[in-house]
């Protein structure tokens, strides 16, 4: 079989590793896919009981110290308008959403891409928060490992199958290889996710 060029073998990587950035975006280790901003995420949920007890330091934990002082000034702002008009509030009330959440983007490295809307929080995610709430992550992960189960048997099965074949005829060892690739890159991503998981800047 040829030697495979460097641009082969990186088309390769990617396609090995694009099962686990599909799962990290499913799963919201990305920040692309984190639901800190959507309205029934933790960021605005705390905004919003901040907002119903007057107590800006619930949302302090999503920030640095060096952004307190910009949110804090717009939360007394929008607390004083709190029991006028109530169009005008919304109004103000968003735009505090809004830059908290952007604010928050900024420490992730991620950029803001505006608020979504209750129920686009992906399932795996809210399944988080729930197995969070209750206290208990045997049913979550029960769910979890059988996804990441049946993504590599899929990947492992289609590897012995072209294993079979791959000296029968040169497209077919390219097809094993491909596949061999995408497999093992697979279960390396993963692993290394596991073995070298970020904090706060991965969320």
């Amino acid at each position: 079989m040829r030697k495979m060029k460097n641009t082969e073998k990186n088309s390769f990587k990617v396609a090995g590793t694009a099962f686990v950035l599909f799962m990290l975006t499913v799963f919201g280790s990305l920040p692309a896919s984190a639901h800190c901003d959507s309205f029934d995420g933790p960021v605005i949920q705390d905004a919003t009981k901040a907002l119903e007890t007057n107590n800006v330091n619930l949302v302090f934990k999503w920030l640095e110290k060096s952004q307190e002082k910009e949110i804090t000034t717009l939360f007394n702002k929008t607390y004083q308008l709190k029991n006028g008009d109530k169009e005008v509030y919304a109004i103000v009330e968003k735009n505090f959403f809004e830059t908290l959440v952007r604010l928050h983007r900024e420490i992730e490295g991620a950029p803001y891409t505006g608020l979504k809307a209750v129920g686009t929080t992906k399932p795996i995610i809210k399944m988080t928060d729930e197995a969070i709430e209750a206290g208990n992550a045997d049913d979550f992960l029960l769910k979890f490992n059988k996804h990441i189960e049946k993504a590599v048997r899929e990947k492992y099965q289609k590897v012995v199958e072209l294993n079979k074949v791959k000296d029968v005829s040169t497209a077919q060892g390219r097809a094993f290889v491909e596949a061999y690739i995408e497999y093992t890159h697979t279960v390396e991503a993963i692993h290394d996710i596991l073995e070298h998981s970020g904090g706060h800047a991965e969320h």
